[in-house]
């Protein structure tokens, strides 16, 4: 393990970090905050590993939720992570043993630093990929293990930790608006999740939006791809 790839692993994996402690904290103190201990924060962070989902979890935790929703929600939200797997097939397939690890930590900030990095010359690339996966995961562990740890030394009202993941979306889903060509998908899974919301209820439109939206995109798949061909100047 040379030296030149920890140092510039750890220096792209920095960004992560600022917010994976943060989030890991939030975490951590709304899962005390609903009867489970630090070591609880710890357990989830290393086994399961899924920001969002293990927000989504404490609900369903103390919620008493069924197995069999829980399994549902656990898909739709985490369905994504498929279409990142293909596309890192090949980027890992020369992995070894860590491979199986690999799959398991590829998470969207992990996607984003080992989907098509520029390394420089002298960074092996298959321990960069290793060492941003274990850096990443760590973070978040060390920010779960913090917020537990705080919320059982400091009382104080934890209303609100709640939407530090949705006020991450949040940004990402301005950042990418602001960023594409053309806004079909967002308005579309906007309108599905509103339209849903209306029908089902707050407690009931995730599961039905997470599937019309995916059944939404493939039903406007042309329309989507002849509308970025024409602004893009490749339509044929």
């Amino acid at each position: 393990m040379n030296k030149k790839t920890v140092k510039y692993a750890l220096l792209a994996s920095l960004p992560v970090m600022a917010g994976y402690i943060v989030l890991g904290i939030g975490f951590g103190i709304l899962l005390y905050d609903k009867g489970y201990s630090f070591w609880w924060a710890i357990l989830m962070s290393v086994v399961i590993y899924a920001g969002s989902m293990q927000y989504v979890g404490v609900g369903l935790l103390s919620g008493g939720a069924s197995l069999i929703s829980t399994a549902i929600m656990t898909l739709m939200v985490n369905a994504r992570h498929l279409f990142y797997g293909i596309s890192m097939v090949e980027k890992y397939r020369d992995t070894g043993t860590a491979k199986p690890y690999l799959i398991y930590a590829l998470t969207d900030e992990t996607y984003s630093l080992v989907c098509d990095p520029q390394l420089p010359d002298g960074v092996d690339r298959k321990k960069y990929y290793i060492l941003v996966s274990l850096m990443d995961q760590s973070y978040w562990v060390f920010g779960s293990f913090l917020g537990g740890f705080l919320g059982s030394a400091l009382k104080f009202n934890s209303q609100g930790i709640d939407f530090a993941m949705t006020a991450l979306f949040v940004v990402i889903f301005v950042e990418q608006w602001e960023k594409a060509s053309h806004h079909i998908p967002a308005v579309l899974g906007l309108a599905l999740s509103l339209i849903c919301l209306l029908i089902f209820g707050p407690d009931r439109f995730l599961i039905p939006a997470m599937l019309c939206i995916p059944a939404g995109l493939f039903l406007l798949k042309g329309k989507i791809v002849e509308e970025k061909n024409c602004e893009g100047g490749t339509k044929e």
